[in-house]
């Protein structure tokens, strides 16, 4: 059986992100280090940001979210970022 641990990052909020995003010139690309595993940055992958907007989850309303403990969708702000530009080989999969 597999060794088993807790995994509990810290979650930035919009106003952590702001304040470390305040200091940067506008045209300044964001990059984003994915961890291979929970908590494993040591072979992170790079991706850049590409998309943010907000993203309706629990849509069949069966589970509680964020949201004071009520059933129901609720909306979360969402990042989405993809590979960053280069030459890749084609997944056929």
């Amino acid at each position: 059986m597999a060794d088993m641990f807790d995994h509990n990052p810290q979650v930035w909020t919009a106003g952590r992100l702001r304040e470390a995003l305040a200091a940067l010139p506008d045209e300044t690309p964001i990059h984003i280090g994915v961890a291979d595993g929970p908590g494993d940055f040591e072979g992170y992958g790079e991706y850049v940001l590409v998309d943010a907007e907000p993203v309706e989850v629990d849509v069949d309303g069966e589970g509680a979210g964020d949201h004071g403990g009520e059933p129901g969708p609720r909306v979360q702000f969402t990042l989405f970022a993809d590979a960053a530009a280069g030459a890749y080989h084609l997944d056929l999969d």
